[in-house]
């Protein structure tokens, strides 16, 4: 009996910490796209050019990629439930600062200020759940938390949308931070803090084993591959209710709603679908990890193309198929990141990872989408994202010949 029950408390502790973490990973994607559902408001009362409006977007991952080492570095050294918390509150305070932006350039340090609690939060959470579980349950783990990105995102545009068109833009940044606050607290009271795998509980990182990760291959081109992929996806949920709204002729409370949806039912429908896909696959082989997101790459391009450049009559159920397409190689696309290094370099792994996302992918895709519609129109602009789906589904195609072999174990134990 008593041998038992370090199972019991393992599984009922990473099990809490998938809950809460999922719960902030959800509010963490609501907050990001509440900007874009209310975009064409703050551009109408700042009078700013779709150049301008991109570079909020800028600021936001300038901040998040340099605090990136640095919170990698943290992750790697010290207890990450605190720093979660810390991060939780502080994305909940940026959010309550912003009814009282009155200018650009304020707005533009919000952002920035976003940038860091989100970085924090992306490099710490991931690093925490994959102590809990097996290499082999990874995949499903990331899927499960990767599940609060599409419905995150959803819930942003719906209720920014909505919120914006009855009570002003500022409300809705305002409602999104009330339960950021919540699972921040839910957070420091009941979840654990779990014993890292693969040795000690503090890791030893030098600068010859973080150059280790510039040569290891299966991990270059999980993260590559990823951040091209985050090029298409940033640009097309940051430009895409100004879109429906221009091009489409949708109100803004009708935009969010349409964009709330087709996230919520199709970026839920192929987070779910690739998950269940890659795990069945990943029994075969550790390939399958690298596959899912080749495949959810390439297949993503056709209704692209049309819900871009088509007849509005296919612009919605065309913009479904892309969206449920791109989200099938959300989960897996973490597990080959977190399985490609050891277990002292998770933390510094993850901000390698989201270092290459940003950089390379939505940081300057929201602004060249909107350097172009404004020299040209923003259908032409969002079709430079058709390129870098291509590229994707290429490198994950490479990172496949990479792929290390599975492991299976038993869960970590929470640490004392």
């Amino acid at each position: 009996m008593t041998a038992g029950k370090p199972k019991v408390s393992a599984a009922a502790g990473a099990t809490v910490a998938l809950v809460l973490l999922t719960g902030m990973n959800f509010v963490n994607y609501l907050d990001r796209y509440i900007l874009p559902a209310v975009q064409e408001q703050v551009k109408g009362e700042f009078r700013l050019t779709d150049n301008q409006i991109g570079s909020l977007t800028v600021w936001f991952f300038v901040a998040y990629v340099l605090s990136s080492p640095i919170t990698g570095w943290l992750g790697d050294r010290f207890p990450r439930k605190p720093m979660i918390v810390i991060a939780a509150l502080m994305i909940a305070a940026m959010n309550f600062f912003t009814a009282s932006v009155h200018d650009y350039m304020s707005l533009n340090l919000r952002h920035m200020a976003l940038g860091i609690g989100e970085a924090s939060f992306g490099i710490f959470a991931p690093a925490l759940l994959a102590d809990f579980y097996a290499e082999d349950r990874r995949n499903a783990v990331l899927t499960v938390f990767n599940i609060a990105i599409p419905v995150g995102a959803a819930l942003g545009y719906l209720a920014g949308g909505n919120i914006a068109a009855h009570h002003g833009w500022r409300m809705a940044f305002i409602a999104s931070a009330i339960p950021g606050a919540v699972i921040a607290v839910l957070i420091l009271f009941f979840m654990k803090e779990p014993v890292r795998t693969g040795g000690t509980g503090k890791a030893h990182v030098d600068k010859g084993t973080v150059r280790s990760l510039l040569t290891n291959k299966a991990y270059l081109c999980a993260i590559l591959g990823y951040a091209a992929v985050t090029f298409s996806l940033g640009g097309i949920s940051f430009w895409m209710p100004s879109f429906l709204q221009r091009v489409d002729g949708r109100e803004i409370g009708a935009a969010g709603t349409i964009m709330g949806g087709i996230t919520v039912v199709c970026g839920l429908g192929g987070t779910v679908t690739g998950g269940v896909l890659a795990q069945w696959w990943s029994k075969k082989t550790g390939k399958a990890l690298y596959l899912v997101p080749a495949l959810s790459a390439a297949l993503a391009v056709p209704p692209a193309v049309l819900c871009f450049f088509g007849p509005k009559n296919v612009t919605l159920p065309a913009l479904g198929a892309a969206v449920f397409l791109i989200f099938l190689g959300t989960g897996p696309v973490n597990a080959a990141t977190l399985n490609a290094v050891p277990a002292n370099l998770r933390a510094t792994a993850m901000a390698g990872q989201l270092f290459a996302l940003h950089v390379f992918g939505d940081l300057p895709s929201s602004k060249i989408i909107g350097i172009i519609s404004d020299h040209s129109n923003l259908r032409l602009g969002l079709g430079v994202t058709l390129i870098s789906m291509v590229v994707a589904a290429a490198i994950f195609t490479l990172g496949a010949r990479y792929a290390p072999k599975l492991e299976h174990s038993v869960e970590a134990p929470v640490a004392a």
